[in-house]
């Protein structure tokens, strides 16, 4: 599932590609990917006419606004955009086109069909769900090193469980957290509210810093993610603990381990990251 580097990278992209593109009609193959309106056709006659101003993002979900409505958008796993010259054939795994008056059409392609869009007016949608309940984004003011150690105390969950809770703060899935914890020296497994002011500092800081070299090197390309271009990310290259199960520990040569915690395949080194 792209996280918020890829999330963000695409947002970049589709910026680039849709800004002040006018919707002239939209064709939806799969109607249970559009969650709100629960009416296909009030979705399609809300958003037709529409010019794109605006593609935003709040943690792992796309907001592609226009002069009247924000379209909240989640990939899922396999959820894809990209623009294409209207007569250029598409699969059965599109979904839905939104048809531009330039000739050309945003297309989403989701393989699993577990993508999302919900439709509110400009405004409603950080009021309603999937939105309302998220936590702060982790480059924002609001996500200090005291806000975090306050919600680790709380908590009874193990660090990776509780660091993937969207509700705690946005964007950090399972690649970012491996990389966060390797790189903080702290066991996933460990529970969140032992860590020291110390250790949440720096798990702080790595947290930050983790995500912003990934957002610059357009997200890691991980099974079938690619941006709105069919650009690759290059964070990968960059991976510390996340895929290299049994591979050396770039630290200290130790093999890494793979084990589930949370319910979630989780990569760490034994010796780096001592429970």
């Amino acid at each position: 599932m792209p996280e918020l580097p890829e999330v963000e990278t695409i947002r970049r992209t589709l910026k680039k590609l849709v800004l002040h593109k006018t919707i002239e009609n939209i064709s939806v193959f799969w109607p249970k990917i559009i969650k709100n309106p629960l009416e296909v056709e009030q979705f399609i006659d809300a958003l037709k006419g529409e010019t794109i101003i605006d593609v935003g993002r709040r943690g792992k979900f796309l907001i592609i606004y226009t002069g009247e409505f924000a379209l909240v958008s989640h990939l899922r796993m396999e959820g894809k955009y990209g623009l294409y010259q209207k007569d250029e054939p598409f699969d059965k795994h599109t979904h839905v086109l939104f048809h531009f008056t330039d000739g050309t059409e945003l297309r989403y392609r989701d393989v699993r069909k577990f993508g999302t869009m919900h439709l509110y007016k400009k405004g409603d949608e950080f009021l309603k769900q999937p939105l309302i309940d998220l936590g702060p984004e982790p480059f924002s003011v609001e996500f200090t090193e005291e806000y975090l150690s306050e919600k680790l105390k709380k908590t009874n969950r193990k660090v990776k469980p509780a660091l993937l809770d969207q509700k705690l703060f946005v964007g950090l899935g399972n690649i970012y957290v491996d990389e966060a914890l390797f790189r903080a020296g702290i066991h996933p497994e460990r529970l969140a509210s032992t860590l020291n002011e110390k250790e949440t500092a720096v798990l702080h800081r790595e947290i930050v810093a983790t995500l912003s070299e990934a957002v610059k090197k357009g997200g890691s390309t991980i099974r079938s993610y690619v941006n709105s271009q069919g650009e690759i990310g290059m964070f990968q290259l960059e991976l510390y603990a996340y895929g290299r199960k049994g591979e050396a520990c770039k630290n200290c040569g130790t093999p890494l381990e793979k084990t589930t915690v949370g319910g979630r395949g989780t990569h760490y080194c034994p010796n780096c990251q001592r429970l």
